[in-house]
């Protein structure tokens, strides 16, 4: 889940508030570092959209189960998120986000190089945590090497390593994949995450352990109603992208007619769109959250529903999956601004919530997306987006205005 992060709790007291006229050479390093890794670990995450057809082919799986790899990183992702801070709330933050680029390296060797699924699924579950851990940890960390005051800017730099992933990953590794196989992909993000680890060793300050937030204050929240419709919407709305979004090759291959270069195209456009949306939804959300909602859900219906009727036709498959990325784009900015207007004196709390809710919308997305495309087609899972998208335009009109 990688994009959301950069929503969570801004509430940095505590934290080294002063800000400097500018940034030093050093803190623009740790900064880059911190984006680096981000990139690396989307990068990862995403990759599976690429190359799910060669990877099922060759580990002698279908299409649907081989889906299965995001549920492992998603289902794995959502208990890390809500016990991250716990479990690791007394290590140097430095040696954590390096033990944590290390499991990364790790886990993505292991799917690149997994004979069985089992193992590949084991891979992705290490990712799981190495991302769940790194955006729990990525608000507070910034805080600190920048100041409180330049925290919005310096996550700014980090989520870049978001967008560019996004773009990158799913075309690239559908490219890669036709030429050098699925599983220098995947080793190709290993090294994504060697070169992240090996900038946080050589410029993150020491980042002694401060207190956290405990899971008592975590599930407090759950009792507010506006908390509640906040992880609803996510929830609905996420697990109808993941779930037609991680079988759309097969869409596009099957339905479309497309060869492995046009797919890496239509992917490119979804990911090149993502970043536009990601700016409007920045500026819808500060201007009504509840529109920028409403409008966000609209358009992802909008275009999985158009998908499905004349998705057969190559220029409206390109130009309805530009739409759908733009959707998503603006998603990880207004679910969790929506969410947040119900705990804006918890937010760190908030986040780990908002953080959960991702992962486990990308988890029932990749298992309800996989039985559905095995048993009823490609065009299934986007039928879902559709109606789950729809029903969060719903959700968003009930809740209050303001």
């Amino acid at each position: 889940m990688t994009d959301t992060t950069s929503q969570l709790d801004l509430d940095v007291s505590g934290l080294d508030a002063a800000e400097p006229a500018s940034w030093s050479a050093t803190t623009w390093l740790a900064v880059l570092s911190m984006a680096a890794t981000s990139f690396a670990l989307v990068s990862a995450e995403f990759l599976p959209a690429g190359l799910l057809t060669p990877l099922a082919r060759d580990l002698g799986v279908s299409e649907g189960t081989a889906g299965q790899v995001v549920t492992a990183t998603a289902s794995v992702g959502a208990v890390a998120a809500l016990l991250s801070n716990v479990l690791i709330g007394r290590m140097n933050r430095k040696t954590v986000l390096v033990g944590l680029s290390a499991l990364a390296i790790g886990s993505n060797i292991l799917a690149a190089v997994a004979t069985e699924f089992w193992l590949l699924l084991l891979g992705r579950a290490g990712l799981g945590i190495a991302l769940s851990a790194f955006w729990a940890l990525s608000v507070s960390v910034v805080a600190r090497l920048v100041g409180a005051n330049a925290t919005g800017q310096g996550m700014a730099i980090v989520t870049l390593g978001v967008s560019l992933a996004t773009i990158a990953a799913p075309s690239m590794g559908a490219l890669i994949s036709d030429w050098l196989g699925w599983r220098t992909a995947m080793a190709m993000t290993a090294g994504l995450a060697a070169i992240a680890m090996l900038l946080q060793l050589l410029s993150l300050p020491s980042l002694p352990a401060r207190a956290g937030t405990s899971l008592t204050d975590v599930f407090r929240l759950l009792g507010r109603r506006p908390v509640q419709l906040g992880m609803l919407a996510i929830l609905l709305l996420m697990t109808g992208h993941f779930a037609g979004s991680v079988y759309v090759r097969p869409f596009l291959e099957q339905v479309t007619l497309l060869t492995t270069g046009s797919i890496a195209l239509v992917l490119l456009g979804f990911g090149i769109a993502a970043v536009i949306g990601n700016i409007a939804g920045g500026r819808m959300a500060d201007a009504n959250i509840r529109i920028a909602l409403v409008v966000t859900a609209a358009l992802m219906a909008l275009a999985a529903l158009a998908l499905v009727i004349w998705g057969a036709h190559i220029g409206v498959a390109l130009g309805f999956a530009a739409l759908w990325g733009f959707a998503f784009g603006m998603a990880p900015v207004v679910l969790p601004t929506n969410l947040s207007r119900g705990a804006p004196d918890a937010l760190e709390a908030a986040g780990s919530l908002m953080v959960v809710s991702f992962q486990i919308a990308i988890t029932i997305g990749a298992v309800v997306g996989g039985y559905i495309v095995d048993t009823h087609g490609a065009t299934g899972p986007l039928i879902l987006t559709a109606v789950l998208a729809a029903s969060t335009v719903i959700l968003a009109l009930l809740q209050p205005r303001g």
